[in-house]
């Protein structure tokens, strides 16, 4: 049966508890051993208990071997409710945001394979922020050792993954401190990998360039609020948000999640598109496979996202979101079934 390991499950809001349903019936019935530990957090929660994060939860997720999360409600009415997600991603050490994007026939508006990796732990996002007289200040906070340690996993990701080329994203003809030390740290950490092709762009500018010619990227590593901006865009060439999962990443702790919201309009209603869960899913069962050398799981990782690219490139069931008539329960069954006939023939 091999190894049996320990997830943390954190629902979501809106529509997330329905698609993490579907997922972790997905999980259970292609061969992944484990035990599904539910943590209570979220808006939902906190509008319940006055607490966004049921007492004891991160020690919780500390002792398990990963996390799969759904999307969480952050209210832009409520000034004094600070992101929980920020709060996962500092209290767990995540500091790598791993956003694969890869285009799919038929669906997608340009043809790419880019892998974006985002700095999870500082920039503007470390929320320090205040107003004297009229002028509001945010801090924009850049260290060396968050520069290196994010570089080099950007670096190693690309060896160990198979790409070619590496693109560090900044803005430092403008912020020649900040990103200026961004951009030092790169140059003096690439010259470490020969194998690997690196170049450099200024945000605006790949942000043009990934609509025009999208195909010219491969890894791109960059600082917080950019990588925030610039996955949407990607996501948006691949055809959905809701066709994006992501990973965070740390030393000792990950997290997997969709890339999109928590979607409250169409909470409940049978027809949010689960493939982003789905794809986190999958993405917890390659970096779990890769950790502890399982083949097991990497052949099931595989297997899953084989069946994922077939049923959006296929067209016949897919969500409103899509284009299709199909419902959330409809759209994992159909998963499920191309990933077992895979898997058992």
């Amino acid at each position: 049966m091999g190894r049996r390991y320990s997830i943390g499950v954190i629902r979501g809001d809106g529509v997330g508890p329905e698609l993490m349903d579907v997922t972790l019936r997905i999980l259970n019935e292609v061969g992944f051993y484990a035990d599904f530990i539910e943590v209570n957090a979220g808006y939902d929660f906190y509008r319940k208990s006055g607490k966004v994060l049921e007492d004891g939860g991160i020690e919780i997720l500390r002792r398990v071997d990963a996390v799969l999360k759904g999307p969480l409600t952050t209210p832009l009415d409520m000034p004094g409710f600070r992101s929980i997600n920020v709060m996962l991603r500092r209290e767990l050490g995540l500091y790598a945001n791993v956003r694969p994007f890869k285009s799919f026939n038929g669906v997608s508006l340009k043809n790419l394979n880019i892998v974006l990796i985002r700095e999870n732990t500082e920039d503007l996002y470390v929320g320090i922020e205040g107003i004297h007289s009229g002028v509001s200040v945010a801090l924009k906070l850049i260290s060396e050792n968050a520069c290196e340690r994010i570089v080099r996993f950007a670096l190693n990701y690309a060896y160990m993954y198979g790409f070619k080329k590496v693109t560090a994203v900044h803005k430092s003809n403008v912020l020649r401190v900040t990103d200026g030390l961004f951009r030092e740290v790169f140059h003096r950490l690439v010259r470490g990998y020969e194998d690997l092709e690196f170049n450099e762009v200024l945000v605006d500018a790949a942000a043009y360039q990934l609509i025009k010619n999208p195909e010219k990227f491969e890894v791109i590593v960059t600082e917080n609020l950019y990588g925030d901006i610039l996955a949407d865009l990607i996501a948006g060439l691949v055809g959905s948000l809701g066709l994006c999962g992501s990973a965070e990443i740390g030393d000792s702790h990950a997290l997997f999640e969709p890339v999109h919201g928590s979607a409250p309009d169409i909470a409940g209603k049978g027809v949010a598109n689960p493939i982003g869960q789905i794809t986190s899913a999958k993405l917890m069962l390659e970096y779990l496979g890769r950790k502890y050398s399982d083949l097991n799981l990497m052949k099931i990782a595989n297997a899953l996202g084989n069946a994922i690219t077939q049923v959006v490139e296929e067209g016949h069931v897919l969500t409103p979101e899509l284009g299709g008539n199909s419902s959330t329960v409809d759209v994992a069954n159909e998963i499920l079934t191309k990933t077992v006939i895979t898997l058992h023939g």
